[in-house]
């Protein structure tokens, strides 16, 4: 299985195929960033700048102010941080409609070590004014986001994380739509609002709850910005406790986003953030680091049946 980082380009390339107006730009980390079968089957639309990042966003924004479906990839933390300018006034300011892929966010570069995690790039990318940010829940949805990106006029940030044979979410078609969120599962008592891969453990969390008697619902959040308002609200009339789950830091992410839009709601349960602590903490293999982090399927269930519990 590809993963969403391979999947995603592949959709690319089946798309570019098809049309001559497609470029592709990587930062000398395609093959690791899942472009490999973009490279090879589209050699004429794809573009290495080499370890030139803030280089890649300037060239990205003028093919796209030429007209090209542009989109430029490399890991998440080096294309958001260290680019972080050349975005705020490309994409952001003069609202060019680059798509910057972040690929290998969150913490699954484990071995590589801090230099190389990212968990801070929801936060930075959402406060940029005009930015579409959406991070999808496994391959399939990764294949709906590059489709929608290739038709969209508006400049993105597309958030990929997990790795490859990451659990599939789902089994058969649905319509996807930019900034409209996707119930996963019914429930009744809580909400688990989450967005990325970790959406699997939320899920698997979800019926250990069930399982002693707390009907837990899960809600893909795919698109953080601009949030899906009708659902939260929707929510907030029908449950006791909400959960915001992420693979990011608890400070500025989805469960940020989540608790400025409630904050202006006349009513709404408490929330409770899931998601990396605010620090930098040990390296080590991916699984062990979730587990390490409260974000294994058993843990996220602990720590929300404790909570929840506390509650009365």
């Amino acid at each position: 299985m590809l993963g969403p980082q391979g999947s995603f380009f592949a959709r690319l390339a089946e798309l570019a195929a098809e049309r001559d107006d497609f470029a592709v730009l990587a930062a000398d980390l395609a093959q690791s960033s899942g472009i490999g079968k973009f490279m090879r089957e589209c050699p004429n639309q794809f573009y290495n700048v080499g370890i030139a990042e803030q280089n890649m966003v300037n060239i990205a924004a003028g093919l796209a102010k030429t007209g090209f479906k542009t989109f430029a990839a490399t890991f998440a933390n080096f294309i958001t941080m260290r680019s972080c300018e050349q975005v705020r006034v490309n994409m952001g300011y003069m609202k060019l409609p680059v798509k910057l892929v972040g690929a290998r966010a969150g913490i699954v570069n484990g071995h590589l070590g801090n230099s190389h995690f990212c968990f801070e790039d929801i936060a930075l990318m959402r406060v940029i004014p005009n930015l579409v940010v959406v991070s999808p829940v496994d391959a399939f949805e990764a294949v709906k986001v590059a489709e929608a990106a290739a038709e969209s006029d508006q400049p993105m940030y597309i958030r990929l994380t997990g790795k490859v044979n990451t659990p599939m979410i789902y089994k058969e078609d649905y319509d996807f739509q930019l900034g409209k969120a996707v119930n996963l599962k019914e429930g009744t008592d809580i909400v688990i609002f989450t967005t990325g891969t970790i959406a699997a453990n939320g899920l698997k969390a979800a019926k250990l709850l069930d399982e002693v008697g707390i009907s837990t619902a899960v809600v893909n959040i795919h698109t953080i910005k601009p949030l899906d308002g009708e659902v939260l609200e929707a929510y907030a009339k029908t449950t006791k406790l909400w959960v915001s789950l992420e693979e990011h830091n608890i400070v500025g992410g989805l469960g940020s986003a989540i608790a400025e839009y409630k904050a202006a709601l006349k009513q709404s349960p408490p929330q409770i953030f899931l998601g990396l602590p605010d620090a930098y903490g040990k390296a080590g293999e991916y699984e062990w680091m979730l587990e390490e982090n409260g974000l294994s399927a058993q843990k996220i269930f602990e720590r929300i049946k404790d909570y929840f519990n506390q509650l009365g």
